[in-house]
């Protein structure tokens, strides 16, 4: 049986016994039925009454039509003012969560070159978070609901009753569940992360509506008797439980055989008896080559690449755009790619709704990349020398020449002599073609702090793509030392990414100045065209002009068109034109 069809096949169960239940909490029904005159017997039996936070505007009885559309409004009011109310606190209370979950931790990565890299990892496990404080976070207005009618009836369900919830459950089930399978692109596959974790959460939710129905019309047919809610309220954890043994994959690992090879070139597992995950691959089990510490250190190359492909995006849709500006504007876009919890999603919606913005702010963002170096929770202590990059990416013009990259160290005895290794390694550029490959050994004498590594990138005259090579640190060692065991360590960035931008352009063509005012009495006016983003060859623009709100063909100016033209590693063309009278807009 496919993975395809079993998964269809949990959905539709999950569908029944959906169904089942809202026919339980919906048995009344028959009760709206209308008599024979078109009467609705159940309205005779309804009497307004006061609210749990609204009382009841009297008189109730014997009010003109008016009276009753300004009560309408007044309620209608109050009850916008008391949902925004519960925004707002689910708001707070969804960010508060997702700070918690979103709290990190950095961790060692020994690499395959023997190296140490520092990267975060998230303390809170994701199906954990997701099962236990994202549920109840983002379940907060309909529990709240759900709590406010219940006390204020006396624990008897009211006209909301659980079907607060089941609602709730009924909209994740059809709604987003048929968008995200409406959303996909024709042509293209999208597989389930965990699968093994859909599997034990898609039994539990069928057994939790079976579990209800049995409750609520077998056992006490219509009372929930205590017993019966603490036995509900143990399956939670028991169902967080089993969902995150399926994440670890801890049977998998105890009992299941490990033996698989792995393609390192490649990158994909050619046997396992392992589960699979969302990209095709099988999930890493201990004895084979594949570790949890390789899959660290993939994800980590992963983001890298992740950021230089950003990189060219963006420089092909602002072919103009400062290599700073270029560098933030790329880092702001990773972050937003992140994988996004259903709080940010929940939040993000609540904030749009109440005016307050967009979640993923750059000024927050920006302040959080401009974070130092030294300002970075020191793993090691400050008993450890630490040799990095500073910073680890570096983006140039192809035309740059020679330029220089940091190599810092913080922490330890900083009297210490200590040497690193440093050599550059092929990206898309090539050694000798792109760039001039280099290495050697950078020494750090008493007190020195940072050393300066010269690159040289090689300029051309040839179109080509942005391309990138690196830098590797190596073979750590102390020179010279007044500790007896000192402690050096090579921590990330290790490697810095050098990406350059290809300058072989014939250029983009634009007017210094987006709009330019002249006195109607003036006969002459300049224009200046500027060619930037590259000045390869000689290249002829034509140009023309258009009406706006002044007419042409004399009645408010003269209509101009020719052709400029730029020679070969010009990036400026002034335009002067005299119009006997009449001025040119």
């Amino acid at each position: 049986m496919s993975y395809n069809f079993f998964t269809i096949l949990l959905i539709m169960a999950r569908v029944i016994a959906e169904i089942l239940i809202f026919l339980l909490f919906t048995h009344d029904i028959n009760a709206l039925a209308l008599e024979a005159d078109g009467s609705c017997p159940s309205l005779a039996n309804i009497s307004c009454k006061d609210g749990i936070l609204l009382p009841l505007w009297q008189p109730k009885d014997n009010i003109t039509t008016l009276q009753r559309a300004i009560r309408a409004i007044v309620y209608f009011l109050s009850l916008m003012y008391l949902f925004l109310g519960v925004s707002i606190i689910a708001d707070r209370f969804m960010a508060a969560i997702e700070v918690i979950t979103s709290q990190e931790k950095e961790v060692r990565l020994k690499t395959k070159s023997g190296e140490i890299q520092v990267i975060t990892v998230r303390i809170w496990n994701e199906t954990v978070s997701n099962l236990t404080l994202m549920a109840l976070g983002s379940s907060a207005p309909e529990i709240l609901l759900s709590i406010i009618e219940i006390c204020g009836t006396n624990f008897e369900a009211g006209e909301l009753g659980p079907g607060t919830i089941v609602g709730s459950a009924a909209f994740n089930l059809f709604v987003i569940i048929g968008l995200c399978i409406v959303v996909i692109p024709v042509g293209e596959v999208r597989r389930v992360k965990h699968f093994g974790v859909f599997v034990v959460t898609a039994v539990w939710s069928i057994f939790a509506y079976l579990w209800l129905y049995f409750i609520i019309s077998v056992t006490s047919k219509g009372v929930v008797e205590f017993w019966e809610a603490l036995l509900t309220f143990l399956f939670f954890p028991v169902t967080v439980l089993t969902a995150y043994i399926a994440d670890i994959k801890l049977f998998q690992k105890k009992f299941l055989s490990k033996k698989y090879k792995a393609s390192r070139k490649a990158r994909y597992i050619v046997k396992n008896d392992g589960d699979l995950e969302a990209n095709g691959k099988f999930a890493n089990s201990e004895g084979g080559s594949i570790t949890s510490e390789e899959s660290l250190e993939e994800d980590f190359e992963k983001t890298r690449m992740e950021y230089i492909e950003t990189i060219k995006h963006i420089r092909k849709r602002n072919p103009n755009i400062d290599p700073r500006e270029l560098e933030e504007l790329a880092q702001i876009e990773v972050l937003n790619k992140g994988p996004k919890s259903r709080a940010f999603y929940r939040i993000q919606t609540t904030r749009k709704l109440t005016g307050s913005g967009n979640v993923v702010n750059k000024a927050q963002i920006e302040k959080k990349l401009a974070i130092k170096q030294e300002e970075v929770k020191d793993v090691y202590g400050p008993e450890v020398q630490q040799i990095y990059f500073n910073p680890g990416h570096y983006t140039v013009m192809e035309n740059v020449g020679s330029f220089m990259v940091t190599v810092s160290r913080k922490g330890g005895d900083l009297r210490n002599e200590v040497a690193v290794d440093y050599a550059t390694e092929d990206g898309t550029a090539i050694a000798h073609e792109d760039y001039e490959p280099t290495n050697g050994t950078l020494v750090f004498r008493s007190h020195e702090q940072h050393k300066q590594i010269i690159l040289t990138v090689k300029d051309d005259d040839i179109f080509e793509e942005d391309e990138h090579f690196n830098v590797r640190l190596s073979n750590l060692r102390v020179i010279r030392s007044n500790e007896e065991n000192p402690i050096c360590k090579i921590v990330d960035p290790s490697v810095a990414t050098i990406m350059v931008l290809d300058d072989d352009h014939c250029g983009i063509f634009h007017f210094n100045e987006e709009s330019v005012e002249i006195s109607e009495s003036c006969d002459n006016a300049v224009f200046t065209v500027v060619r930037s983003s590259g000045a390869r060859g000689c290249v002829r623009v034509p140009f023309k002009t258009l009406d706006g709100t002044a007419r042409g063909n004399g009645k408010d100016y003269l209509n101009v068109s020719g052709t400029i033209e730029f020679q070969d590693g010009q990036t400026e063309y002034v335009y002067f034109k005299f119009n006997s009278g009449f001025p040119l807009s």
